[in-house]
């Protein structure tokens, strides 16, 4: 038997026949879900030290389980000492099962791990149905040797999805267990 992640499973069986319910859809497959889970870490210091992008490559791949690549500026800023093609941080998009695990251990490990925790803002919706979030600290993710860490970095974190409305990705996101603060 193929293993299926936990979470995705959930999905499956508890979240889809609550979100028909709520929002009276017809068919299994109008039930909004997450599409891809984009991570960002914008690392300006790069500019001056190199060597910050690599540790950024590691601590990305750590993190999402998959590999991490660098992005690049596109303009020259004269201001930032910056140069068109510099690399200035590292992203990752995590799709199917990688997606699924990554979000488990989100919700599981890592959230209730950020010190002096209320929840997470029900403000980072962008009228599309996707949500937006960012975590001050990399190393809330257990993955992350805290005694290898040079700098502490934030990083935002994205969940594109299929829902027509912020409201429908609220119920989401909820359903799928993110801790929203109460309203």
């Amino acid at each position: 038997m193929a293993y299926i992640p936990r979470i995705k499973e959930k999905y499956l069986t508890e979240i889809v026949p609550a979100l028909m319910e709520e929002f009276r859809y017809k068919n299994r497959m109008q039930v909004p879900r997450i599409l891809k889970i984009n991570l960002n870490q914008g690392l300006g210091i790069a500019i001056t030290d190199r060597k910050h992008i690599e540790s950024g490559i590691n601590e990305m791949t750590m993190i999402a389980g998959q590999k991490a690549v660098p992005t690049k500026s596109k303009k020259d800023i004269s201001n930032f000492k910056l140069r068109r093609g510099n690399p200035i941080g590292v992203r990752v998009t995590l799709r199917g099962d990688h997606m699924y695990e990554f979000l488990d251990r989100l919700i599981a490990i890592a959230l209730p791990r950020v010190r002096d925790f209320r929840g997470i803002s029900d403000k980072g919706f962008d009228g599309r149905g996707n949500y937006t979030m960012g975590v001050t600290e990399q190393i809330i993710f257990p993955e992350i040797d805290i005694d290898k860490v040079s700098k502490i970095n934030g990083m935002d974190i994205t969940f594109v999805t299929s829902a027509k409305n912020d409201r429908e990705a609220y119920s989401l996101l909820k359903a799928f267990g993110l801790p929203f603060k109460n309203k």
